[in-house]
């Protein structure tokens, strides 16, 4: 039976939170809405006379879909690309910008899942490798184990 590779279950994830995150960015620029201001209306210059808060869910958007799905020239098989440690690192900032903007919850919803699968692969010790590449195991310097 297969074992699940997991930082690939999660880049899927994650590219669907960073594609639906950039679609949420694109729609509030035409009707720009925090989701939390029924409670406040102290977020609504956020969003209001300049476009901020879309601005930065489009660009964190963008960054997600070009971090897990990097064109064969930008950033593959660098250490940028292979780190799940960055990952875990930049993505909460992307689920809290998709979080106040009304159009862009269930992307910080997908986030949050795709950032908990992340974080159970680097607990596992999961690398990250060339984009939907198996991982190499690891050859024995002596030849095949003998059983």
């Amino acid at each position: 039976m297969a074992r699940l590779i997991k930082n690939h279950l999660a880049r899927l994830i994650i590219l669907t939170a960073a594609t639906y995150q950039i679609a949420a960015g694109l729609h509030s620029y035409f009707w720009p809405k925090i989701f939390w201001d029924v409670w406040t209306k102290s977020l609504d210059a956020a969003v209001k006379p300049v476009p901020t808060l879309q601005t930065l869910n489009l660009l964190l958007g963008i960054l997600g879909v070009f971090w897990e799905y990097p064109l064969p020239f930008l950033i593959p098989n660098t250490a940028f690309h292979r780190s799940i440690a960055a990952r875990l690192s930049i993505y909460p900032l992307s689920v809290l910008c998709a979080a106040l903007l009304y159009q862009g919850t269930n992307a910080a919803i997908y986030y949050i899942v795709g950032i908990l699968i992340y974080f159970w692969a680097y607990s596992d010790g999961e690398i990250v490798c060339m984009p939907w590449k198996v991982p190499e195991r690891p050859r024995p310097a002596n030849g095949p184990a003998k059983v």
